[in-house]
C-alpha cells in the first residue's frame, strides 16, 4: 500500500475540496486500505465561497467507505486556516470516518499517514 497524494494548492478553496471528495470517492470505491495525504490551497481572501452543501452530501455518501477503508487523512494547510476548516479538519473521525491530523510540513504529513498503513 503507497500514500495517495491529492495536490489542490493551486485551485480556489471550493474547486479543491471538490477535487479531494472526488480523489477520495474513487480511493472508496476500490475497496481497498490506503491513507493520504492532502496538499490544501491558503484560505481564500475576503467572504466565502458557494454553498458547501453539495460536498457536505458527497462526504455523508462516502464516508461509510472513509471508515471502512481510510487509515487516515493528512491535511497539509497554511497555518491561517479560518476557525471552521480548523474544526472540519481536526473532527476526525466524527466528520471523515477515519482519523485525520494537520500540519504545513508535507513530509511531516506523509510520515504520519504512512505510519497509518503499517
Amino acid at each position: 500500500m503507497k500514500v495517495r497524494q491529492i495536490d489542490a494548492t493551486g485551485l480556489p478553496m471550493a474547486e479543491a475540496q471538490d477535487l479531494v471528495l472526488r480523489v477520495l470517492r474513487g480511493l472508496t470505491e476500490r475497496a481497498r486500505p490506503f491513507a493520504a495525504v492532502l496538499l490544501m490551497p491558503a484560505p481564500p481572501q475576503g467572504p466565502g465561497g458557494p454553498p458547501a452543501t453539495g460536498r457536505i452530501r458527497t462526504l455523508k455518501e462516502i464516508r461509510p467507505g472513509l471508515t471502512a477503508h481510510c487509515r487516515g487523512l493528512a491535511f497539509v494547510a497554511p497555518a491561517e486556516i479560518p476557525a471552521e476548516r480548523a474544526k472540519a479538519i481536526h473532527s476526525g473521525e466524527s466528520l471523515w470516518g477515519c482519523p485525520t491530523t494537520a500540519t504545513q510540513d508535507v513530509a511531516e504529513a506523509r510520515s504520519w499517514a504512512q505510519s497509518r498503513l503499517i
